[in-house]
C-alpha cells in the first residue's frame, strides 16, 4: 500500500489502480443503467435480478471489464467514483452533493497542503473531498458537536480512504472553541456548514491567515443575507461573493439529444470572502443602498408636486364626468 514520508497512513492510491483484489468495492451497471456495490470476498455470490455470479469470476480482472452472467445478463464492473460513494454511503445527515463539493474545493482554492477548518462534518461527505484536495501533506480539523454524526463520518471517511487518516482530526466541539484553539494567522481555509455561520466569522478572521478564504453553504437567503452582513460589518474581509449551482443531465440517444427532465436544481448557497491584511480596511466604502430595510423610501419634491397635480386633474376630470358637466371621460391612470 503506498505511503507518504510524512504521513505514514494510507491514502488508497493503490485501491484505485489496477485489477480488481480481494477486500474492493466494486460497481456494477446493468444494461438498463442500474448500479449495484458490492464488496469483493473470496468466496462472495453476487446475486440479483439481472443475474448471478461468483465473485472469484472478477477478482483479477481489469476495471471496466463486462462481465456476462450465468443468465446471459451483461454488467459492467468499474470502481465507483467518488461521486458515487458520497451519494450512497450511509448518512445520518444530509451530504453535500458533488456538484456543491467541486465548487467548494475550486472556490475556497483548496491546494496540496493546505490547512482547514471545517464545521460541521454532518456524514463527511465534503471531508473526503477535503482531504483528497489538501493531499496527505495537509491537515483537515473537522468540528462536529454531535458524537454520533462524527462516528458516521469517521467511518465513511475510513472506508473511502482504506484506513484512518493521520491529517484528519474531528472535534467534538462549537466550532468557536476550535478556531479559538488554533495560533492566530495559521489557518488557510475555513469552510462552514452549519446554521448560523455568521456567529464565527469574528473567530474565523483571527485564525486566517492574511488572503485566506473563508466560505459557507447555507440553504435560505436569510442565513445568506446574515453571513454577508457580518462579514461586511467586522471590516476583516473582502466583499463577500455569493452563487448557486444548478445541474441538468442530459438524454443521449442518437439524434435525440435533449435535457432530461429532471435536475438537480438548488441545494444550497456558496458565499465566499477572503481575509484583509492586518492594519488593512475595506478596499472601499459601501454605502447602503436606498430604501433599504426599516428606512422610508425617499421621492424628490419637484416628482411629488408633479404627482399631486395629476391626482387633481383627474379627480376634476372624473368628477365632472359623473355629473354630466361636459367633461370628458377620463383617462386610465398609467
Amino acid at each position: 500500500m503506498n505511503m507518504d514520508r510524512n504521513n505514514p497512513k494510507p491514502y488508497a492510491q493503490n485501491f484505485r489502480r489496477g485489477p480488481f483484489r480481494i477486500g474492493e468495492r466494486v460497481q456494477l451497471t446493468d444494461t438498463k443503467g442500474k448500479h449495484y456495490t458490492v464488496t469483493l470476498t473470496e468466496n462472495g455470490f453476487f446475486q440479483c435480478g439481472r443475474g448471478n455470479f461468483r465473485h472469484r469470476e472478477l477478482i483479477g480482472k481489469e476495471e471496466g471489464t463486462v462481465l456476462e452472467t450465468g443468465a446471459g445478463r451483461r454488467l459492467l464492473a468499474l470502481r465507483p467514483l467518488i461521486s458515487d460513494y458520497v451519494l450512497s454511503m450511509p448518512r445520518g445527515a444530509t451530504v453535500v452533493y458533488p456538484k456543491d463539493a467541486g465548487q467548494i474545493i475550486h472556490q475556497a482554492d483548496i491546494f496540496p497542503g493546505a490547512r482547514i477548518v471545517e464545521a460541521g462534518v454532518g456524514s463527511g461527505a465534503l471531508s473526503i473531498s477535503l482531504l483528497n484536495a489538501a493531499g496527505p501533506g495537509g491537515k483537515l480539523i473537522s468540528a462536529e458537536k454531535r458524537a454520533e454524526f462524527a462516528d458516521i463520518a469517521r467511518a465513511n471517511v475510513r472506508s473511502w480512504f482504506r484506513g484512518e487518516m493521520a491529517n484528519w482530526q474531528i472535534v467534538l466541539d462549537d466550532v468557536q472553541n476550535v478556531l479559538a484553539a488554533q495560533k492566530e494567522a495559521d489557518i488557510d481555509r475555513v469552510i462552514f456548514d452549519l446554521l448560523d455561520p455568521w456567529e464565527n466569522v469574528s473567530a474565523a478572521a483571527r485564525a486566517l491567515v492574511s488572503g485566506g478564504v473563508i466560505l459557507a453553504y447555507v440553504t435560505t437567503t436569510t442565513q445568506m443575507s446574515c453571513f454577508v452582513e457580518k462579514l461586511r460589518e467586522t471590516r476583516l474581509f473582502t466583499e463577500p461573493v455569493a452563487n448557486e449551482t444548478m445541474l441538468r443531465t442530459w438524454h443521449l440517444d442518437g439524434l435525440s439529444v435533449r435535457p432530461d427532465h429532471r435536475m438537480v436544481a438548488h441545494t444550497g448557497f456558496l458565499v465566499t470572502a477572503r481575509r484583509l491584511a492586518r492594519g488593512s480596511g475595506p478596499l472601499r466604502e459601501r454605502v447602503s443602498p436606498p430604501a433599504a430595510a426599516g428606512e422610508e423610501r425617499k421621492i424628490s419634491e419637484r416628482k411629488l408636486r408633479k404627482v399631486c397635480r395629476d391626482v387633481a386633474r383627474r379627480s376634476a376630470a372624473e368628477e365632472a364626468y359623473m355629473h354630466g358637466t361636459g367633461g370628458e371621460k377620463p383617462e386610465s391612470g398609467k
